[in-house]
């Protein structure tokens, strides 16, 4: 569950395995105001499609686009956005190698390059994509120094991957110092991180999570990172801590039940909400790659029902998240240890 960006979440999956969730780039997306109105409205609409979740359909829309604007490097991105939540790598790794063919001076075009080839790397276990997930990253944080989400991409790499494709811990101290200097909050952040994935130091991560929360940022991100570190070090009380006060920042964000919803189930408290909420997050919100997935969901409310003693709602449950995400080996386990016990 925790923020880990797809640069250095690809190598613990290559010899650990797992799966990332990692925040979206905070850069500007590409604009349409230049381009014919027909190859615009288009783009627009694609990209309505895209926050609905209906990638397939983007990608329809996207095509037509080009027929009016065949140059525009915009219509490329957002292509290769929508192959990579289709987990379609190597179409997405096309597409947005056109856009930056177009616009190569773009730092979030290069990014998500990057962390498209760290999702073939991840898929095929390919050293050979991963070697360029790095390049990417640095090409990102060149052409915009101020982009603290290819910085943390970079960072969490370096302190991540192996030397033989380019880790290198003193490269990711000096991506945490430059993020520091850009914004505290968010140095305490990628500090946090480092503590976490670099030193192996989490009880250090620990007290920059609280110094965070303390300076009250007024943005929902670093307040859902902490729930996530807390969450994963089985500190439920200090996550719904973290929950709550972002809820105060951004009551309306649907990612807030998702997090309620398991502190309850953690907590072994409020269950029938916890239900509620996790369901809530399911119907209100797409399955993307930079949120909650749908199968993490799943399998949180496969939980509930285990602990709730309903067995096969339970197992339904898993084998639902199963279907979004073969590869969540809890769920796999939990359902397996379901159809073993005697009824």
């Amino acid at each position: 569950m925790c923020r880990r960006g797809i640069a250095g979440a690809i190598f613990a999956l290559l010899l650990a395995g797992g799966f990332p969730l990692f925040s979206a780039p905070r850069s500007a997306a590409p604009g349409t105001a230049a381009l014919p109105d027909a190859a615009s409205g288009l783009i627009q609409q694609a990209q309505r499609q895209f926050d609905s979740g209906n990638y397939a359909a983007a990608i329809t829309t996207l095509q037509s686009a080009m027929g009016a604007a065949p140059s525009n490097a915009g219509s490329y991105y957002w292509l290769g956005r929508s192959y990579y939540e289709l987990r379609d790598y190597d179409n997405s790794i096309a597409q947005l190698q056109k856009a930056i063919s177009l616009d190569p001076k773009n730092s979030v075009y290069h990014q998500w390059l990057g962390r498209a080839f760290g999702g073939k790397a991840d898929k095929e276990r390919s050293f050979f994509a991963a070697r360029k997930v790095k390049k990417e990253f640095e090409a990102a944080v060149q052409f915009d120094p101020g982009n603290i989400s290819a910085r943390r991409d970079l960072e969490e790499f370096c302190f991540d991957a192996p030397g033989i494709v380019g880790g290198s811990k003193d490269e990711a101290s000096a991506q945490m110092t430059a993020i520091a200097a850009l914004d505290p909050v968010e140095g305490r952040l990628a500090r946090a991180a480092f503590d976490v994935g670099g030193l192996k130091k989490p009880e250090l991560a620990d007290d920059e999570y609280r110094q965070v929360l303390a300076a009250r940022p007024n943005k929902i991100e670093p307040y859902l990172e902490a729930a996530d570190f807390w969450l994963n070090a089985n500190k439920p009380r200090d996550a719904a801590a973290a929950v709550d006060a972002a809820a105060k920042v951004s009551p309306n964000d649907p990612r807030i039940a998702y997090y309620r919803g398991i502190t309850d189930v953690l907590l072994g408290a409020n269950l029938a909400d916890a239900e509620k909420d996790l369901k809530s997050y399911l119907a209100s919100t797409p399955n993307r790659s930079d949120w909650p997935s749908h199968a993490a969901a799943r399998d949180w409310l496969g939980r509930l029902d285990e602990a709730e003693g309903k067995r096969a709602d339970a197992a339904e449950q898993y084998r639902a998240a199963l279907e979004i995400d073969p590869g969540l080996k809890d769920a796999r386990t939990r359902l397996q240890n379901l159809e073993k016990a005697p009824h």
